[in-house]
């Protein structure tokens, strides 16, 4: 059942209206006709099982037939610090970690990143990696939307993280799967978790000595060295485990 997302105050009643893009998609793409059911979220927990009656003007009128909690999302919210990756492995890391269930994506300039962009190419960047998120939120039956911020520095996301309840970098010169285990799992219902990342020559030591000295707990994901497209998803696999069970 194809999945999309919408704004409460298109909700009226008994009837959703979307509108845009997804109703192009909808109408011209998928081929969706009048009676052919379909699944809505409003991004505040609720998911509604919807009828499509009609196409008006620019909208698709749906008729709601039942509506429920929203129960796709982790009981805690990730967000994954990740250093910028070359080439397609950004928006490879992107899709894949809004399957998995992050909640925010903070793409991070470190020191040793490959990629460099300037502002104009950045907020291109920004905008095609907010599609790929909002894509696979829709593909994954996601109950929102994650967000994409734009690029960060390393200073400004270590500010950024700093409200949040737990705060962990993988870093493979830490050695003790004890503390890894304790780490993430003392990650529990309600609480805010950070995630950092590094690109694909990883951290600097001063980068890590900076994490640690602002409480990030440096924690370890076993004996190989994991690439940067991995080892931000294995974390959060970990944690859907964890959480869910």
């Amino acid at each position: 059942m194809h999945h999309f997302f919408v704004s409460p105050e298109r909700i009226r009643s008994d009837e959703i209206y979307l509108q845009g893009a997804d109703v192009r998609h909808m109408n011209s793409v998928l081929r969706m006709k009048a009676g052919e059911q379909l699944t809505v979220s409003d991004q505040c927990g609720n998911r509604y099982t919807c009828r499509l009656e009609r196409y008006e003007q620019k909208n698709a009128v749906l008729t709601i037939l039942q509506k429920e909690d929203d129960a796709a999302e982790l009981p805690a919210r990730i967000y994954l610090f990740q250093g910028l990756a070359k080439g397609e492995k950004m928006e490879w890391i992107i899709q894949k970690a809004v399957e998995l269930g992050v909640h925010e994506i903070i793409p991070v300039e470190t020191g040793r990143s490959i990629v460099r962009l300037d502002a104009q190419k950045a907020e291109k960047k920004a905008e095609r990696w907010q599609a790929i998120a909002e894509g696979a939120a829709k593909q994954s039956g996601r109950g929102i939307i994650p967000v994409v911020h734009g690029i960060l520095t390393y200073q400004a996301a270590l500010e950024y993280a700093a409200g949040l309840d737990v705060l962990l970098i993988p870093y493979e010169r830490a050695d003790d799967m004890n503390i890894t285990r304790q780490a993430l799992g003392g990650i529990f219902s309600g609480q805010t978790a950070g995630i950092f990342i590094g690109p694909e020559g990883g951290f600097a030591e001063p980068e890590i000595e900076l994490a640690v000295a602002r409480g990030i707990r440096p924690v370890t994901l076993g004996r190989r060295i994991l690439r940067t497209e991995t080892a931000g998803l294995a974390v959060l696999s970990i944690l859907m485990y964890h959480l869910e069970s």
